[in-house]
């Protein structure tokens, strides 16, 4: 197999897949042609971004891959950016910075590209303010399964029949097709995994930087305190950031950071848009009522700022590290529920896996949004082996709480059989039927999100 093809077989997720044929279109005319010939051949297409997503989605099972790599225009204006697919995120935040803006959505790994960005819906530690990449999204360009080419704007209104499909009360949510009434071909495509048609550029909105930031971490001696503040500082104002690091994440942590205190057993990631205001006595009251530790980190300098984003990126990085290190792929989860049932998740959470998963288990992620990432360390084949069956019971019990099986990275193809836990087969069935109207012979992203019926 060329060793061109062999780069794009696999992502994050540890998937590896296989293909017969790789193209690079850098215009959105290539990108249709290439389209137009995969649907006369019913050759499937899979789409290729950075391949950083965690659940196979860009893995093939056969067939094509296109990749975007080579849409790579960026245009930056006030207000707004032009982005072609292959931009990866950093990119997008530098020049967005350097002209005192930026972008909102703010996903943990910023070697992303922003078609994998869109295509997952995705959003990360400031979506607590900002909500997700549907909600900053201008217009996409999309290249269709018919060989042509159309760009959406936002508010332009689904032209075909389709069912209105439930949303769960969580603040997150990208599992399946957005479908409720009225909905907007740019909110369809957003979030469809690679499934509908392939994302060759986009207009964002960009922000004004905020001019202060107050940014920290804070500890506590044990996760009840740290629940507790959670749920006093969510109506913060200008709070754009509310992350949780459990005891196990601190102790993970620790070899890169000791500074990290002895007796802290859980924390909160903090940041707070502080323009024209003094916040500093009222953080003082926050701390003293939420008791938490009086070595805890503040900072308002941009070093100060970076260096706490570090090390909240750093913890998934050490977390891959010892999973790949001991021969198993990550596995990890990415549920969401109501704010008023978080407590109740917490609490699972906490109950099985210090019963099932003792030292190889961390809980973090976007507590403000009742939205963590627990990750399962397995160490033997068996851990492997419960650790698959965990994330199918915190998935039920997720949606058993009213919640979602995927609040930021989608489904892809290790986890498509999650949808099943969320949606009725009536409900798959009404995305099954969006997905015949735009590519009627299943041909984009085969094995992502939605089954592949036996004809296809």
């Amino acid at each position: 197999m060329p060793p061109a093809l062999t780069a794009y077989l696999d992502d994050a997720s540890g998937l590896t897949g296989r293909a017969e044929g790789l193209f690079r279109p850098q215009s959105s005319d290539e990108a249709a042609a290439i389209l137009a010939v995969a649907a006369h051949r019913r050759s499937p297409i899979t789409i290729s971004g950075a391949g950083t997503g965690v659940t196979g989605g860009r893995v093939p099972e056969g067939g094509w891959i296109l990749s975007t790599e080579r849409f790579d225009r960026l245009e930056v204006e006030p207000g707004k950016a032009q982005v072609g697919a292959g931009v990866l995120l950093s990119r997008l935040q530098l020049a967005a910075k350097i002209s005192g803006q930026f972008y909102a959505p703010d996903p943990t790994e910023w070697a992303a590209s922003i078609g994998g960005t869109i295509a997952t819906n995705a959003s990360g530690s400031r979506s607590f303010l900002y909500g997700s990449t549907r909600r900053h999204l201008l217009s996409v360009t999309v290249a269709l399964m018919d060989g042509s080419v159309r760009t959406f704007h936002a508010g332009e209104k689904i032209d075909f029949p389709y069912a209105d499909l439930p949303e769960p009360r969580t603040r997150k949510h990208t599992a399946g097709y957005y479908l409720r009434k009225d909905a907007d071909y740019l909110q369809l495509f957003c979030g469809s995994e690679g499934t509908l048609g392939v994302v060759l550029e986009a207009e964002v909105a960009l922000l004004p930087q905020p001019v202060r930031l107050l940014s920290g971490v804070v500890f506590f001696t044990n996760d009840g305190d740290a629940l507790d503040a959670v749920d006093r500082w969510r109506e913060v104002p200008g709070l754009r950031m509310l992350e949780y690091f459990d005891g196990p994440s601190l102790l993970l942590l620790r070899g890169a950071y000791p500074e990290i205190p002895h007796a802290a057993n859980a924390a909160l990631l903090i940041e707070q848009i502080a323009d024209g205001k003094n916040v500093e006595d009222a953080w003082l009251e926050r701390l003293s009522a939420a008791r938490a530790l009086d070595n805890s980190w503040f900072g308002e300098t941009a070093a100060e700022r970076e260096r706490f984003r570090l090390l909240r990126h750093r913890l998934p990085e050490i977390v891959n590290d010892e999973v790949r290190r001991n021969g198993f792929r990550k596995m990890s989860t990415d549920l969401a529920v109501p704010l008023d049932r978080n407590r109740a998740m917490m609490l699972w959470y906490k109950q099985t896996l210090t019963r099932d998963f003792p030292g190889k288990f961390v809980t973090f992620g976007h507590i403000g949004d009742a939205h963590v990432h627990v990750n399962i360390l397995p160490e033997s084949e068996e851990d492997a082996r419960r650790g698959n069956a965990f994330l199918y019971d915190a998935a039920r019990q997720a949606v058993a709480l009213g919640g979602t099986v995927s609040a930021e990275h989608g489904l892809g193809k290790r986890k498509a059989a999650f949808l099943a836990l969320e949606y009725t087969p009536e409900q798959i069935e009404s995305m099954c039927a969006v997905k015949r109207q735009l590519d009627p012979h299943w041909l984009l992203g085969r094995g992502t999100l939605l089954p592949v019926p036996q004809t296809a």
